[in-house]
């Protein structure tokens, strides 16, 4: 890219980001891929997940992501199709 270019390209994220103002962008906003390349099935108990973000399909992925924030601060992409992260799906949809 020629300066000019990079500064053009500087100067747009610049307006984008006051647009904002200072709330945070969703991850799918930031990241034009997938976040899960592969999934958990297996049953992780409550009391070990911190926080669980839904992502839906969209432009940037085909597939809807549930990524759990467990309370040693890992983050684990839970299996959308299996049946207990279902519940928490409904769980969260339904509030």
């Amino acid at each position: 890219m020629t300066g000019k270019a990079v500064a053009a390209v500087l100067t747009l994220l610049l307006i984008s980001a006051v647009g904002t103002k200072g709330k945070a962008l969703p991850r799918s906003a930031i990241e034009l891929r997938c976040q899960c390349p592969s999934t958990h099935s297996k049953f992780i108990h409550p009391k070990f997940i911190q926080n669980v973000n839904l992502t839906p399909s969209g432009p940037h992925c085909k597939n809807v992501e549930v990524i759990a924030t467990l309370t040693d601060g890992r983050e684990v992409c839970l299996e959308p199709t299996a049946p207990w992260v279902k519940l928490i799906i409904k769980a969260i949809l339904d509030k």
